[in-house]
């Protein structure tokens, strides 16, 4: 049986993709860690929580000796990581919560990963760290583009990339 660790799985993406997966790979294990914060809303998941290949864990990514734990025991095929402090005004009055889970609660992933042999990682991001666009403009972002962080959360989602 595969099995995917999902990280911020109760925010509106990770939950969406929570329930896709058990749709469309019914024979997956879906291990859900989320810290419910702000974002956090277990709500989201309401549908699948008894799922028998459901399971939901409260941790915070930034806990290395905790995630190291719940990697080791339940032994991901994948990691994808939906977890991060959001908001760009929420990043404007306390940029050090931004630092800790986006920057350092993904290396601690990482390490948890490495350590563990998982084969495969991957890490969500942002469009906000090549910079700003008008809504109506006809200018897109690719991969190649340039970095142009404007915000601490830009910044540390970009810092995250970079570490990935």
């Amino acid at each position: 049986m595969k099995t995917i660790l999902v990280t911020g799985g109760a925010g509106f993406i990770g939950s969406n993709f929570i329930q896709y997966m058990l749709k469309a790979h019914p024979t997956y294990k879906i291990i859900n860690l989320d810290a419910l914060t702000y974002a956090g809303n277990l709500e989201n998941l309401k549908e699948v929580e008894n799922n028998s290949n459901y399971e939901f864990i409260q941790e915070n990514i930034t806990n290395q000796n905790k995630i190291n734990e719940i990697v080791k025991k339940h032994q991901p095929n994948i990691v994808v990581n939906f977890a991060a402090e959001s908001h760009n005004d929420r990043a404007v009055l306390d940029p050090l919560i931004f630092l800790r889970t986006n920057v350092l609660g993904t290396q601690s992933l990482l390490e948890a990963a490495k350590t563990n042999n998982v084969k495969r990682f991957h890490h969500i991001s942002t469009c906000e760290v090549f910079g700003d666009l008008a809504l109506n403009s006809k200018k897109s972002f690719k991969e190649t583009s340039p970095y142009k962080p404007r915000t601490p959360y830009n910044a540390s989602k970009a810092a995250a990339n970079h570490v990935v």
